[in-house]
C-alpha cells in the first residue's frame, strides 16, 4: 500500500493511522491452521498481529466519503475525500481484493482541511495527524515527527526510508564525533588537573621551605672541595703518598683477581677429579660384570673398529664420555644399515612368495607367506627340480597352441558371427522399412555403428592379440609363453579376480554381449535422393507424435530381430504371438496407424488391449474383438465377436438409435453413438 503521488501532503497522517496495520502479517486461508499452531507454541519475544485472509465471495463496493466542490461562501468549509481514496494498492498483490475491502471497512476517515470540518465528521483525520474515531475518541501522537520517514512503513519501495535512515545515521555520526571531541578535551583538562593535584600533595609533606632549599648545601660542598684542592696542590708529600696509594690499590686488585682465578681453577679440577672417579667406578663395575669369554670375544673386535669409528682422536679422561657416545652411535648406524638390508631382502623374499602363491594357489593353499616358511618353499623347489618339468615344455607348448589358442580363436569367431548376424538382421529390417512412409516422402533406416566404449575396444584388441601369429607366424610365436599370459589375463577376468569379482562380472556381461558392440540410432531419409532429413540417437527434444512413431519403429525392429523375421512373408510356421497392453491409448491416430502397419508387415499374431477411443483405428487390422463388460462392478463378462459380427451389430445399433438417413445411421461413416452396449471396454485381438 502507498499514498498516491498527488496526495503526498497527507502521507504523514496516513502513516500514523495505518502504521499498526502496515506492520501486520497477512496469512492465506490455506496456511492459517499451520501459522496459528506455530504462533501458539512459539515464544515470539515480541508482538505479532496477523490476519486470516479469505477471498471475498463478492466484490465489496464501499460507500466512501466523496469529494464535494468548495462552497460558494467562504464561511462554509468544503468536505474532502476519504483517506482510502488517497491510497493505492499494488496491482499485482495476491491479496488485492482483501486489502481493498479491509481499507474501505477500517480506514474510511475523512481527510479534513479545517477543524470545523474535523468537528463535524464522525471519523476524521487532519493533515497534522489528529485522529477522530467513533465514540468521541480523539488521538494525536507527537512522540515522533509526522514527517519522520525513518518510521514510515507504507510504500511499494523502501528507497525513501533507506535515504532517511542513512541521513539520520550521518547526523548521528556527526553528533557523536562532536561529543567525542568534547570528551577528549575534557579528559585532557582532567589529566592536567590530576597532575597538578599530585604535585601539590607531594609538596604538602614538607612543613618549612628550608627543608627543600638545596642551595646552602651545594655552597658548602663546593667550599670544601675547593679547600681540598688547595691542600693537595700545596703539599709534595701528600701527592707522593697519593701516588703510592693508587699503585698499591692496583697491585691489590690484581692479586685479588689472580687469587679468585686460582680458586675457580682449583674448584674445576676437583670437580673433574670427582667426575672421573665416578666414571672409573662405573666402568669398573661394568667390566667386572662381564665374563672372561665376552671380553675375549668382543674386545678385539671393538679395538679393530676403534680407528674406523673414532679416527685419530686421542682418548682422555675428559673426552672418554664423548668418545663412548660416538662409538655407540657408529655401531648403532651400522646395526641399522644391516637391519635395513635384511628388511629389504625379507620384503623381496615375501613378494616372491606372494607372487608364487598367486600364480599357483592350489599348490600353496596350506603354505604361509613368511620367512619362517622358507623351508617349505625350498621343499617345493626341490620337488620341482626332481620332477624335471623342462622336459615337458615342448608338450605344454603344443597343447597351448592346439587347445587354448584354438578355443580362443573359436570364441572370437563365434562373437564375430553374432556381430555379423546383427548387421544382417538390421539390413533385412532396413530393406522392409524402406517400403513404409515414416513421414510423407521419407522413410526411416536403422544404423548399427561400432561402439566407442573403451572396455569393448580393449577386449577386441586383446582377443586379436591372443591369436595373432598363431597360424601364420613362426613356431616361436605360436608356442610363445606370452600368448599363454595373454589368454590367462582374459580368463582371469572372466572367472573374477580376487577383490574385483563384481567389477569383473559386470565387465564380462558387457564385453561378451555383442549387442553392446554397437551404437544403434535411426536416420530419417528422403526417398527421392536418399539424403538424411534427421538423425535420431534418442527421443530427447522430440514432440509426442515423433516419439510415438520412433517407439513403434524400435519396437517393430526389436520384434523382428528377436523372432528372426523376414518382412512381408505370406506363410510361415513360426509362432509370433505378441501382447500389447494399453496400446494407442494416448497417441495420435496417425502414429497408431503407422504402428499397426508395421506390425502387419511383420505378420505378427497380435493381441491388443486398448480403450474404446481407438477402436475405429484398430478395426481394419484385427480379425475379432472381445468386449469386457462390468456393469455392477463385481463381475466382468467377456463377449467375443468376429470383426464382421461386430460391424453388423454396430450398424443395427445406429439404425435403432438414430433411424434411417441419420448421419450416424448405418449409411454414415461415424463411429457408434453413446450408450452402445459394447461401449464399456474392449480387448481387440
Amino acid at each position: 500500500i502507498q499514498v498516491r503521488e498527488d496526495e503526498r501532503d497527507w502521507e504523514g497522517a496516513a502513516e500514523r493511522l495505518l502504521h499498526s496495520f502496515g506492520l501486520s502479517l497477512l496469512v492465506p486461508d490455506a496456511h492459517y491452521a499451520q501459522v496459528a499452531e506455530w504462533v501458539d507454541r512459539t515464544h515470539l519475544r515480541g508482538r505479532l498481529v496477523y490476519y486470516r485472509v479469505r477471498e471475498p465471495k463478492e466484490a465489496h463496493i464501499a460507500d466512501l466519503h466523496a469529494t464535494y466542490p468548495r462552497a460558494a461562501s467562504r464561511d462554509v468549509p468544503s468536505l474532502t475525500s476519504s483517506l482510502v481514496r488517497k491510497l493505492v494498492i499494488k496491482p499485482d498483490s495476491a491479496f488485492y481484493r482483501w486489502l481493498d475491502a479491509e481499507l474501505a471497512r477500517r480506514f474510511d476517515f475523512a481527510c479534513c482541511e479545517t477543524l470545523t470540518q474535523f468537528r463535524r465528521e464522525k471519523k476524521a483525520v487532519t493533515r497534522s495527524g489528529q485522529i477522530k474515531t467513533g465514540g468521541g475518541r480523539h488521538e494525536k501522537d507527537d512522540r515522533h515527527r509526522i514527517g519522520d520517514r525513518s518510521r514510515y512503513v507504507l510504500g511499494w519501495s523502501n528507497e525513501a526510508k533507506i535515504d532517511a535512515l542513512e541521513k539520520q545515521a550521518g547526523d548521528l555520526a556527526t553528533r557523536m564525533q562532536a561529543v567525542a571531541d568534547q570528551v577528549a578535551t575534557r579528559q585532557t583538562e582532567l589529566n592536567a588537573l590530576n597532575q597538578r593535584l599530585t604535585d601539590l600533595e607531594k609538596l604538602a609533606v614538607f612543613g618549612e621551605f628550608r627543608e627543600l632549599d638545596w642551595r646552602p648545601l651545594a655552597l658548602d660542598i663546593e667550599r670544601l672541595e675547593r679547600e681540598k684542592r688547595q691542600l693537595e696542590a700545596g703539599s709534595d708529600i701528600l701527592r707522593t703518598l697519593d701516588a703510592q696509594l693508587q699503585a698499591l690499590e692496583q697491585r691489590l686488585e690484581a692479586a685479588e683477581s689472580e687469587r679468585d682465578g686460582a680458586k675457580r681453577e682449583h674448584a674445576k679440577c676437583e670437580e673433574k677429579r670427582d667426575r672421573a672417579g665416578e666414571q672409573l667406578d662405573a666402568a669398573q663395575v661394568l667390566l667386572d660384570a662381564m665374563s672372561e669369554e665376552t671380553k675375549r670375544r668382543y674386545f678385539p673386535q671393538l679395538e679393530a673398529m676403534h680407528h674406523d669409528a673414532l679416527g685419530d682422536h686421542t682418548l682422555s679422561v675428559e673426552s672418554c664420555e664423548n668418545r663412548q657416545t660416538g662409538m655407540r652411535e657408529w655401531l648403532q648406524d651400522r646395526i641399522d644399515a644391516e637391519e635395513k638390508k635384511i628388511n629389504r631382502l625379507t620384503e623381496k623374499v615375501i613378494k616372491a612368495m606372494e607372487a608364487y602363491c598367486q600364480a599357483y594357489p592350489l599348490e600353496t593353499r596350506e603354505v604361509d607367506v613368511s620367512v619362517q616358511a622358507a623351508d617349505e618353499y625350498l621343499s617345493m623347489l626341490q620337488a620341482l627340480r626332481n620332477d624335471d618339468l623342462p622336459r615337458f615344455e615342448a608338450r605344454f607348448k603344443a597343447l597351448l597352441n592346439e587347445n587354448t589358442i584354438r578355443e580362443v580363436a573359436n570364441f572370437q569367431a563365434q562373437l564375430n558371427r553374432e556381430r555379423q548376424t546383427i548387421r544382417e538382421r538390421v539390413e533385412t529390417i532396413n530393406r522392409s522399412l524402406q517400403d513404409i512412409d515414416y513421414n510423407p516422402g521419407r522413410y526411416i533406416t536403422l544404423l548399427a555403428e561400432s561402439a566407442l566404449d573403451a572396455d569393448i575396444r580393449d577386449f577386441q584388441q586383446d582377443l586379436r592379440a591372443c591369436t595373432e601369429g598363431a597360424l601364420t607366424g613362426s613356431e616361436d610365436e605360436q608356442y610363445s609363453e606370452s600368448k599363454f599370459v595373454q589368454v590367462k589375463h582374459i580368463i582371469e577376468r572372466f572367472r573374477g579376480r580376487e577383490g574385483l569379482s563384481d567389477l569383473d562380472r559386470r565387465w564380462t556381461r558387457k564385453v561378451t554381449d555383442v549387442r553392446n558392440w554397437f551404437s544403434f540410432s535411426a536416420s530419417e531419409r528422403w526417398r527421392e535422393d536418399d539424403s538424411e532429413y534427421e538423425h535420431y540417437s534418442d527421443s530427447g527434444g522430440k514432440s509426442g507424435g515423433q516419439k510415438e512413431k520412433l517407439a513403434y519403429t524400435v519396437l517393430a525392429a526389436s520384434l523382428a530381430y528377436q523372432f528372426g523375421l523376414e518382412w512381408g512373408e505370406v506363410r510361415s510356421r513360426s509362432f509370433r504371438f505378441v501382447v500389447i497392453d494399453e496400446a494407442f491409448g494416448r497417441g495420435s491416430d496417425e502414429s497408431a496407424r503407422y504402428g499397426l502397419e508395421l506390425f502387419k508387415r511383420l505378420n505378427l499374431q497380435l493381441l491388443i488391449v486398448t480403450p474404446l477411443q481407438k477402436i475405429h483405428i484398430i478395426e481394419p487390422y484385427v480379425a475379432s474383438v472381445g468386449f469386457v463388460h462390468n456393469e455392477a462392478g463385481a463381475h466382468s463378462l467377456l463377449r467375443n465377436l468376429t470383426i464382421e459380427e461386430y460391424r453388423v451389430e454396430q450398424a443395427k445399433h445406429r439404425a435403432a438409435q438414430f433411424g434411417p438417413g441419420h448421419p450416424l445411421s448405418p449409411e454414415g461413416d461415424s463411429p457408434r453413438g453413446p450408450g452402445h452396449p459394447l461401449d464399456r471396454g474392449a480387448v481387440s485381438p
